[in-house]
C-alpha cells in the first residue's frame, strides 16, 4: 500500500516509524514548517521531519494545502494518507486525492474529546478511560467514520504528557492494523455513535491554578496541563511554575504548624493557596483538603523539590494567588 504520512510532533513520531516497519510504502512525509525554537529563535525542523529525514523519506513541509503542494500530492499516485497530530486543516480537494481517503489516529475514544486536546481534556475531567481511534478524516471537525480503537485506563496520578507517550505507541499499533486492514478489504469504518464532547486547545489562562477549588480539581488541572503549557500560580506578584502534587498523607499534628506557613491557625489546615511544611511535605490549600507539593520552579530559577524551595524560602506567611 503506498502511502502519504503526515504530522508533525513528537506524539506522531512512534506511528511513523511503525508504518516503515510493517512495510507500508511510504511515499512522502507531510509535515509542518520549520518553526522557531529556543531562546534564540532558531529554525528548527519538526520532530516528524527529523524522524523522516532518519528514514531516507522525502519530506513536504506546508502549514496551508496550496494549489502546488495538492500538485504535489496528486503525483504520488497514493492509497491513502495516514494522518497524526499534523496540526492543519486537510481542504476537500486535499481529502479528495489519496483513494482510500485520509485515516487519522485521534487520541480519544470518538465521539468523545474531539479537537486539538483531547487528553488534556479527559484528564481534566476525571475519565476513568482514555484511548485512541483511527477514522476517515471528512470535512467536519472529527467526526468521520470509525476503523478501529483502543482503550487504557486513566490512573487519576497520570499527566497528559504520560498518558500521551503511552498512547503514542499502543496507538501507533491500531494505525498499522487498520491500514492493513484497509488494503485487504476486512476492515470497514462505522459511524460514530454517542454524545459528542469538544477539546479546544488549553491557553497559558487555562493553566493558571484556582486555589479556592476542590483538591481534586486542582489536581486535575495540574496533570492535565503538564508539560504543556505547564501549571502556574503567582506568589507576591511572581509567576511560580508547578509540577504535580498529590493529596495530603493526613492532617498536621496540633501544635506542628511547620516552617513556612501561612494557615489561619497554628495546627490547621492552610488556608487556599496558603503553604505549611509539616514534616517533609509542603501543603497548599484548597478548597476542600490540602495538596501536597512535588517540585516548584520560581521565576528566573530552575524546577525544584518544593521542600529545597520551602526551606529557602522567607519565614512566615506565603500565600499563592
Amino acid at each position: 500500500m503506498r502511502i502519504l504520512f503526515a504530522g508533525t510532533p513528537e506524539v506522531a513520531v512512534p506511528s511513523l516509524r511503525a508504518l516503515v516497519d510493517a512495510g507500508f510504502d511510504v511515499a512522502a512525509v507531510l509535515t509542518r514548517i520549520d518553526a522557531p525554537l529556543g531562546r534564540k529563535k532558531v529554525l528548527t525542523p519538526s520532530p516528524v521531519a527529523a524522524a523522516a529525514g532518519e528514514l531516507g523519506l522525502p519530506v513536504l513541509k506546508g502549514n496551508l494545502f496550496t494549489p502546488e503542494l495538492l500538485e504535489q500530492l496528486s503525483s504520488l499516485d497514493l492509497d491513502a494518507a495516514a494522518i497524526v497530530a499534523y496540526g492543519g486543516i486537510v481542504p476537500p480537494a486535499g481529502l479528495a486525492v489519496p483513494k482510500h481517503g485520509w485515516i487519522n489516529l485521534h487520541f480519544s475514544v470518538l465521539p468523545a474529546w474531539r479537537g486539538a486536546a483531547p487528553v488534556q481534556h479527559a484528564v481534566l475531567a476525571g475519565d476513568d478511560v482514555a484511548g485512541a481511534t483511527t477514522f476517515r478524516l471528512e470535512e467536519g471537525l472529527d467526526t468521520g467514520p470509525v476503523f478501529g480503537v483502543m482503550t487504557e485506563t486513566l490512573e487519576p496520578q497520570a499527566t497528559s504528557g504520560e498518558v500521551l507517550e503511552r498512547l503514542s505507541h499502543s496507538g501507533a499499533v491500531l494505525l498499522v492494523q487498520t491500514l492493513s486492514g484497509i488494503a485487504s478489504g476486512r476492515v470497514e469504518a462505522a459511524p460514530q455513535s454517542g454524545e459528542p464532547s469538544f477539546a479546544p486547545k488549553l491557553g497559558i489562562d487555562d493553566a493558571r491554578i484556582d486555589w479556592s477549588e476542590p483538591a481534586v480539581a486542582v489536581r486535575r488541572r495540574i496533570n492535565a496541563v503538564t508539560p504543556e503549557p505547564g501549571a502556574w500560580t503567582t506568589l507576591e506578584g511572581q509567576r511560580v511554575k508547578l509540577g504535580p502534587v498529590s493529596p495530603a498523607a493526613g492532617d498536621p499534628a496540633p501544635g506542628d504548624p511547620g516552617g513556612v506557613t501561612g494557615q489561619p491557625e497554628a495546627g490547621g489546615p492552610p488556608a487556599p493557596g496558603a503553604l505549611q511544611v509539616v514534616g517533609r511535605e509542603v501543603r497548599v490549600g484548597t478548597g476542600t483538603e490540602p495538596v501536597v507539593l512535588g517540585s516548584v520552579q520560581p521565576a528566573g530559577k530552575k524546577m525544584m523539590k518544593a521542600l529545597d524551595w520551602a526551606r529557602g524560602a522567607t519565614r512566615g506567611e506565603l500565600v499563592f494567588e
